[in-house]
């Protein structure tokens, strides 16, 4: 079953404030990514703190870690 992801978007410049994708499986809430100008964040369900990354620590990750379609 693939995720479902929801989004909303404040009325201010990114970086202000932190563009939030909520992020389903099925109907379930599976956690929040949020999304700024420094950094991506992703909070667990349940969890008042996320897991911070850089965007250079994200794209290293993600160069190490994805892959090509």
């Amino acid at each position: 079953m693939a995720h479902t992801v929801t989004f909303s978007i404040p009325e201010r410049k990114l970086g202000k404030a932190d563009i939030e994708f909520a992020v389903k499986k099925g109907r379930v809430k599976f956690g929040t990514l949020k999304v700024s100008k420094g950094s991506v964040v992703w909070v667990p369900v349940n969890k008042q703190i996320g897991r911070k990354l850089s965007w250079k620590r994200f794209a290293e990750l993600a160069e190490e870690h994805g892959w090509d379609e």
